[in-house]
């Protein structure tokens, strides 16, 4: 009887940890002033089902828009987006109940920051409107300084529209943290920075930089899983590039469009990131398309388009796929909700599952471990 008692508590132990492997945090960053929004929220994800429930919101807090986890998965930091007068903000983050504590908040030193990113040392964010860098360092309590260091870019570039200034778009570790990459919509260039964690003035010392087509505003970046390949997705004219990487020194080696053949309307380029397995490549175009771009990643940075998907909202800004590779969840800024689609991971394609998150102006999702 005792042995019986004992394997059932086994199965029992077994079956819950197996259940907590399937399930994460959602964390979202939202605009506030265009509809009714109280800031981030935190949502359980059961990747074995893709349903999302609502676990908290933060306090109101203006427009985080875009946010980022720290290693430890104890912080949470956000942009505040708020034209001249924007700030970075630091919450003390518990996983389980999803609870956030504003520790601080300091002014972002550039307009319009609209990426951030930290390791254990450093906040680092992308100012899109001044096209700038700032870099903040951490506290013992995961709090933020004033910004320690602010890298101005400076140039322009051939359209009139969007490219009369410099505009910081995106901010990346590289694989083994020793640079910082930047994508710079206005310029037509990628920026890699020598990163020195511990420094005051110096933490980022420009290395090298490389330029791309005229006019096709350099947007978002991901990394291969190997760590040799960093694939650019350009927001003005749909234009995805490939190169290789080694020790902060970028070589283009492929080039090929998100858009379909028959294409005709606007372009605007959102988001792009690579499946938990690394076989598939997926980008978001908005726009008129409002679809998102699914490729097979093959070899020598080469990609094959496997086909296009409507996102079945407006303005689908960001996306990100559960660490399982399950499911990709888009959020539409301008239909104000999150669409949720189950992934075939033999094929790459994507099924609508019907299941959706309606969120005010969702432009941020990110997926963290309990």
């Amino acid at each position: 009887m005792k042995k019986i008692y004992i394997i059932l508590i086994s199965i029992f132990a077994f079956s819950l940890v197996q259940a907590q492997q399937n399930m994460f945090n959602l964390v979202v960053g939202t605009y506030t002033t265009p509809c009714e929004s109280k800031g981030i929220y935190v949502y359980d994800f059961d990747s074995n089902t893709g349903d999302v429930t609502l676990k908290i919101t933060s306090e109101k807090v203006l427009n985080p828009s875009y946010l980022t986890l720290s290693n430890d998965n104890k912080k949470v930091y956000a942009v505040n987006q708020n034209d001249e007068s924007s700030t970075v903000s630091s919450f003390a983050f518990d996983s389980l109940s999803g609870q956030l504590i504003l520790r601080n908040q300091q002014d972002s030193k550039g307009a319009r920051p609209c990426y951030i990113i930290n390791d254990d040392k450093n906040v680092l964010t992308a100012n899109y409107a001044s096209g700038s860098i700032s870099v903040f360092g951490k506290n013992v309590d995961g709090s933020i300084t004033e910004a320690k260091q602010v890298v101005q870019h400076f140039g322009k570039g051939v359209n009139p529209k969007r490219q009369l200034s410099p505009h910081v778009h995106m901010l990346c570790f590289s694989p083994d943290k020793k640079y910082v990459l930047a994508s710079d919509l206005g310029t037509d260039g990628i920026y890699v920075y020598q990163y020195n964690p511990s420094s005051n003035n110096e933490t980022l010392v420009l290395k090298d930089s490389i330029a791309v087509k005229p006019g096709s505003g350099p947007r978002h970046f991901t990394f291969s899983k190997d760590g040799k390949y960093v694939y650019l997705l350009q927001e003005l004219d749909g234009g995805l590039t490939s190169f290789s990487y080694t020790n902060g020194k970028l070589k283009k080696v492929f080039e090929t469009s998100i858009l379909a053949k028959d294409f005709k309307g606007d372009i605007a380029s959102a988001d792009i990131h690579i499946s938990p397995d690394g076989k598939f490549l997926y980008a978001t175009n908005r726009g008129t398309a409002n679809d998102i771009s699914i490729f097979k990643l093959l070899k020598k940075g080469r990609l094959e388009l496997m086909g296009h998907t409507s996102t079945l909202g407006k303005g689908p800004r960001n996306f990100a796929i559960d660490p399982t590779g399950n499911y990709l969840l888009v959020g539409h800024q301008h239909s104000n909700e999150v669409v949720i689609f189950k992934r075939d991971k033999s094929t790459g394609s994507l099924t609508d599952t019907g299941k959706r998150i309606p969120l005010c102006s969702p432009v941020c999702l990110v997926f963290s471990k309990f």
